[in-house]
């Protein structure tokens, strides 16, 4: 087994990465400032953006529940991995070779995680080749009779798994029984292990990154008696309530276009693509719920803000079908979790998007996403349908089974608009459903209550034991010492030494800042190496090191497109210069009260270090 990785090799890797590009695989980060970028945090459910990512730091912090570090950490929190995974892992991205301390090379055995994930990248490639071969001719009918050409089943990473061979392959490659298990590619019986999947085409799900995290599986064979879909089990790296196939390839798209289409198979997703609905993602054996949301709103960087509510677009598509109905009613139930519009779209016929590809074309499923309906237009109609609107006694009723639906829109505006719409749907007074309405809110089921960054439910513990950014007074005296801080504590290239060695010597007038400056001072001997802010964090009280983490992620107070040298500069030598001036304040009040006869030497003395400060200060501007 190898050793510990050495400390240069990893403070290399960390300064050759980008953690921006690392984090960015997980969360939509948009601009925060000079150097500053935020999103929404992955470690807790929040609806306002407040984690925040230094790419120059190489740090992230979340203002809301506190989670720091760098991009090892990261992935260590995020992927459950080691850290020496996670140096690793980063290592092999960039191309760097380790070295270890005992002078060996990296095992590839070096954790259970990481051997389930090549393990499952082996089995895709095996998959794929498998295709190829004359027993997976029932496979690729089934693919051509869907519209999906080679080129399509390549894209997509669509292969074949044969009743027999995974195993051996696998184990040839130098992957253990208990691995194989453990990833859920073989199973269990009572006459020993046997390849989960036989006989089946298969699709790889991978996670935002790309890694292969599963398997599922169609039934093509008569003499299969397992069920239609079968998918990998839970795994250490596989959670069903948490992944979304496709969501590899529809990441950038959704960003960018501020839209999700979620529709419920995976050939659906791929005619959706195929025909430019890039933005399409499914569920993978599970109901759409709670967990798919958080990954969904963190990709498509769904912010609930007066300025970005609603910009976003979620859009459902279900079969007609009971079971279609039930999925559209778990969707609303969760509806209110989005600050994005959430839509429904149904297709003509009862037709999913891979049948509607099929039958029509590329533009039929175009077609069917441009003609979606608002989810409480479709909700309320569902509800409606279900009532004799020809009687008064069925328009009292779908009133009363449709008031709480309309009761449940957060949004004030749109629910003015809805009781106008439902009065006309109705034929019914305005007024008289508006009442229906207004006395059905507390009928409404708790999961569609408005949720506002106050919710209660999503909002994360407050930072506790210790300062923080938030309770600082907003004087200019504090402004300054802060700013001051945040540009050594960021960018000690720029500072200097010199300056920063004269900065951790003045006067602060806020306690928990200058608890902060004499970790600054303390730690100098790490100053602009990669631990530098680590030490200062290691040096400060421990209830003061959420401050210092703080002050080293959270944006400048700097326009973008300044001279942000000029700024950290500028910014250090005010706070240097209001220190010279209350050190000159104080020699002239000890001037006025030496007596020059009496006293000449130390009346010389403090004219001597007055003139010493007035040339420093000159200085500073000068500089």
């Amino acid at each position: 087994m190898p050793g510990l990785i050495r400390r240069n090799d990893i403070d290399e890797v960390r300064a050759r990465i980008n953690i921006a590009d690392i984090v960015g695989d997980y969360v939509t980060l948009k601009g925060a400032g000079v150097g500053s970028l935020k999103g929404l945090c992955p470690f807790h459910d929040e609806r306002s953006p407040s984690f925040h990512v230094r790419p120059q730091v190489g740090r992230y912090h979340c203002f809301g529940c506190g989670e720091d570090g760098d991009v090892f950490s990261f992935l260590q929190k995020m992927d459950h991995t080691t850290f020496t995974e996670a140096v690793e892992r980063m290592a092999a991205r960039v191309g760097y070779e380790l070295h270890y301390e005992d002078g060996g090379q990296a095992n590839s055995d070096h954790g259970n995680r990481a051997r389930i994930l090549a393990a499952n990248q082996a089995a895709a490639e095996y998959f794929v080749i498998q295709l190829t071969t004359p027993d997976a001719e029932p496979a690729r009918a089934f693919l051509g009779q869907r519209g999906f050409d080679p080129g399509a089943a390549q894209r997509f990473g669509v292969g074949f798994a044969p009743k027999t061979g995974l195993t051996k392959h696998l184990r040839a490659l130098g992957f253990t029984e208990a691995e194989l298990v453990a990833s859920g590619l073989v199973g269990e019986g009572d006459r020993g292990t046997y390849d989960r999947f036989r006989g089946r085409l298969v699709w790889p799900i991978r996670d935002v990154t790309g890694q292969t995290l599963g398997f599922g599986a169609r039934k093509l064979l008569d003499d299969d008696q397992g069920p239609k879909y079968l998918n990998t089990p839970e795994t250490a790296v596989y959670h069903k309530s948490q992944v979304l196939y496709g969501l590899d390839l529809a990441k950038r798209d959704i960003s960018r276009g501020r839209q999700v289409v979620v529709v419920e198979g995976y050939t659906d997703v791929m005619a959706c693509h195929l025909a430019g609905i890039t933005t399409a993602v499914a569920t993978c054996g599970t109901a759409f719920g709670v967990d798919h949301i958080k990954v969904i709103r963190r990709v498509l960087g769904d912010v609930d803000n007066a300025d970005s509510r609603g910009l976003g677009e979620v859009i459902f598509t279900f079969d007609p079908d009971e079971a279609g109905q039930k999925a559209a009613s778990r969707a609303f139930s969760e509806e209110q979790r989005f600050a994005a519009q959430t839509f429904v779209a149904v297709a003509p016929d009862g037709l999913d998007p891979c049948d509607l590809r099929l039958e029509r074309g590329d533009d039929a499923v175009r077609r069917l996403i441009t003609a979606k309906k608002p989810m409480f237009e479709f909700m309320i109609r569902r509800v409606l349908a279900g009532h004799n609107l020809d009687t008064v006694e069925g328009r009292v009723a779908a009133l009363r089974a449709s008031a709480p639906v309309v009761a449940g829109i957060r949004d004030q505006a749109l629910n003015i608009g809805y009781v106008r719409t439902l009065a006309g749907w109705l034929g019914m007074d305005l007024g008289e459903v508006g009442r229906a309405v207004a006395s059905a809110h507390g009928k409404v089921p708790e999961a569609q209550k408005p949720r506002y960054g106050t919710d209660a439910a999503a909002a994360p513990a407050p930072v506790e034991n210790g300062p923080s950014l938030v309770h600082l007074p907003t004087d200019p005296s504090t402004r300054l010492e802060r700013d001051s801080l945040m540009a050594i504590l960021q960018h000690p290239e720029i500072i200097g030494v010199d300056l920063a060695q004269r900065a951790s010597r003045a006067a602060y007038a806020n306690p928990s800042l200058a608890v902060v400056r004499d970790g600054i001072a303390a730690s100098m001997d790490a100053f602009e190496s990669p631990e530098w802010l680590d030490r200062v964090i290691a040096e400060v009280p421990a209830p003061f090191a959420m401050l210092v983490k703080e002050l080293g992620v959270a944006p400048l107070p700097e326009k973008e497109g300044r001279d942000l040298t000029a700024y950290c500069r500028g910014v250090t030598a005010n706070l240097i210069e209001r220190d010279l001036l209350r050190r000159k304040a104080e020699l002239l009040g000890r001037l006025q009260r030496t007596d020059a006869v009496a006293d000449p030497g130390a009346y010389r003395e403090v004219q001597v270090e007055l003139v010493r400060i007035e040339a420093e200060r000159r200085e500073l501007r000068s500089e």
